[in-house]
């Protein structure tokens, strides 16, 4: 009875084995699968302000160019050419359309030399600028239809590159927020109100708050920061160098340079960094109807990633490896594809 037992046993657990092994070899797979897309990606390099910028150029991988461009223009934080990946579906979505993509690591980011805490929205606007006037001398690309897309920070970028490049075909502005000062503090109660923080806390959140911006008005040091703050939390003294030269930034200004360019404006309904609200009532009062598109999707977060995806950590990183083109909201790779497309049928 031992033995027979003891076989089945064996017999169960060589065929959980096997099952377990053809199960890996299947997500393998389809993980390989998900994540081959269909481009074909070059490594390129810019010489600007005497550094080096590593980047990529991804180009449909069938017909041939000349191809329209799009020229990536990243958020905030430490941005690689392909955002850790997160830019591939988009740059596949952009070559259905019959346009490459373009895209840097940020100056101190992998191979890219420099630090991009060390720049302001109009040294980034410069860098952009190059970037255009170097994809504009290659054969294989399209000088009539060259345009940018930016998330998040990059919406202080955008219109100061657009008043200094009549060519540019379009904009995609997705999640762009207008005035740095007004964003941070709707980021600091939207954050409050999603940890639900008790008036107490809001109120002291309230008070550091306005600390800082007179430290700020008054140019302090980062010494004088600590001093005056306590706890720097992620607070760095390059960080506090690169808000000090920032926090005045406001696109009010330099939004008209774009009232001759195709817009789209891409807005979340789960975005607590940015007051959507305040964006799209700004780009509506200064941009002309007949040039700018606005796309809502409701169900997601800043970074338009689905909200229920990216509430779960489990979730994200399983669409992430097994389906990264899920991770964002629904139709918002279809719709950009779709913009590019009009633009092409409209020339």
């Amino acid at each position: 009875m031992r033995g027979r037992r003891f076989g089945t046993t064996k017999r169960v657990l060589v065929w959980a084995l096997a099952g377990a092994v053809l199960l890996a070899a299947a997500l393998g797979g389809v993980t390989v699968w998900q994540n081959t897309y269909a481009l074909h990606e070059e490594r390129v390099v810019l010489r600007h302000d005497g550094k080096r910028l590593d980047g990529v150029l991804a180009t449909p991988d069938t017909g041939r160019g000349p191809w329209g461009l799009v020229v990536f223009v990243h958020g905030d934080g430490p941005v690689d050419a392909t955002h850790d990946t997160f830019y591939r579906p988009l740059w596949e979505s952009f070559a259905r359309a019959g346009y490459a993509s373009l895209s840097f690591s940020k100056p101190g980011v992998g191979r890219s030399e420099g630090d991009w805490l060390r720049q302001s929205m109009a040294d980034r606007a410069e860098e952009t600028l190059a970037a255009l006037a170097w994809a504009r001398a290659r054969p294989d690309v399209d000088g009539r239809r060259i345009g940018l897309w930016g998330a998040s920070q990059a919406g202080w970028v955008l219109p100061k590159v657009a008043a200094r490049d009549q060519g540019l075909q379009f904009v995609i502005a997705v999640s762009p927020a207008v005035n740095w000062l007004r964003q941070g503090r709707y980021h600091l109660l939207a954050g409050l109100r999603r940890d639900g923080a008790t008036a107490e806390e809001t109120a002291a959140a309230l008070r550091r708050r306005e600390t800082v911006l007179t430290l700020l008005r008054n140019g302090a040091s980062f010494d004088e920061y600590r001093a005056a703050v306590g706890d720097a939390a992620d607070m760095t003294a390059a960080r506090w160098a690169f808000v000090t030269a920032n926090h005045r930034s406001d696109a009010t200004a330099d939004l008209p340079a774009l009232r001759g360019t195709r817009v789209l404006l891409v807005l979340a309904g789960h975005d607590i960094n940015v007051d959507v609200t305040e964006t799209e009532s700004v780009y509506r009062r200064i941009l002309p109807a007949s040039r700018l598109e606005v796309a809502h999707y409701p169900g997601a977060t800043h970074s338009l990633v689905d909200h229920e995806v990216e509430g779960s950590r489990w979730r994200l990183t399983a669409t992430a490896v097994l389906a990264p083109r899920k991770l964002y909201a629904s139709g918002f790779l279809a719709d950009q594809a779709g913009f590019l497309q009009r633009l092409s049928t409209s020339r």
